[in-house]
């Protein structure tokens, strides 16, 4: 299946200095498998749910992007998308003065 790519994509805290992409639906069920069993609630649980129906074509892109974006910023791991895209513009700037 191709992957269905949100409008917009969240940027999600991995780690203290660890920015993702969730650019698509795949991205977005593959983050929350990884998300630790300890730190698993009814919000990640509706998240992967509406993520996973979105996935098979029951219910639209907008409802499970709308899900992880409500997961992530309930776990307070989201992050601002203005500054993960100065950041990420200033990595590919620095990485080309060599």
């Amino acid at each position: 299946m191709k992957a269905q790519a949100f409008g917009s994509p969240i940027f999600v805290k991995r780690a203290a200095y660890v920015v993702q992409e969730i650019a698509n639906l795949e991205e977005a069920i593959d983050f929350l498998d990884e998300w630790p069993e300890d730190r698993r609630d009814l919000i990640h649980e509706t998240a992967l749910k509406a993520c996973c129906d979105a996935y098979d074509g029951h219910k639209p892109l907008s409802a499970a992007r709308a899900a992880f974006y409500g997961f992530a910023k309930r776990a307070a791991i989201l992050e601002d998308p203005t500054s993960a895209m100065q950041w990420i513009a200033a990595c590919k700037t620095d990485s080309g003065k060599r």
